[in-house]
């Protein structure tokens, strides 16, 4: 296995550790709290991993990047972050790998049907609808029936998602040439 493989799926698995904590907290700053989790800064990073990962290796790698920082997220998350005896908690685990893992495989394929397109179609495009459906899994998944006001997070979320994804062009176009395949 190469490095970059390697580096790529840790890298994704601290993602979503880090993300599936984040998303418990509301952000309370400017009256954030009802709209806004601190989940929604971390997560588009993911996008950005399987895009790279897709763009430099294919999907299918990409796909295998997603299996195995799925696996080392969710078994973190699990282990480090998941009360047992919370409900929401359990759900929040649940949400996570159903909506990760349909977003991620999702923008997987998205990604590589548009690949020979401009360099920035692909992970646009992949990131934005990767992020609307794993926002409302997620959030639905994980919140639905609660007291937690998850239409109104999910849709702030999402806003800073999709935001996030954009931004995500950034340092994506800078690695295109510099990453390479070993």
């Amino acid at each position: 296995m190469n490095k970059s493989f390697i580096f790529l799926s840790f890298f994704m698995g601290a993602i979503v550790l880090t993300s599936n904590y984040l998303v418990q907290f509301p952000i309370k700053f400017y009256n954030l709290q009802n709209i806004l989790t601190y989940g929604a800064l971390s997560y588009p990073i993911a996008f950005l991993i399987t895009d790279l990962a897709n763009r430099f290796y294919g999907k299918i790698i990409a796909r295998k990047v997603v299996y195995f920082g799925f696996t080392i997220g969710i078994f973190f998350t699990l282990f480090f972050s998941t009360n047992f005896s919370d409900l929401i908690s359990i759900r929040i685990a649940i949400g996570s790998g159903i909506a990760f893992m349909s977003a991620q495989l999702l923008d997987v394929q998205i990604f590589d049907k548009l690949r020979k397109k401009k360099w920035y179609i692909a992970p646009l495009t992949s990131s934005i609808v990767g992020s609307i459906v794993d926002t409302f899994l997620f959030f639905s998944i994980s919140f639905y029936g609660t007291d937690v006001p998850w239409v109104t997070l999910s849709l702030g979320d999402l806003v800073v998602k999709l935001f996030v994804a954009l931004i995500m062009l950034i340092p994506f176009r800078l690695l295109l040439g510099r990453f390479r395949v070993a």
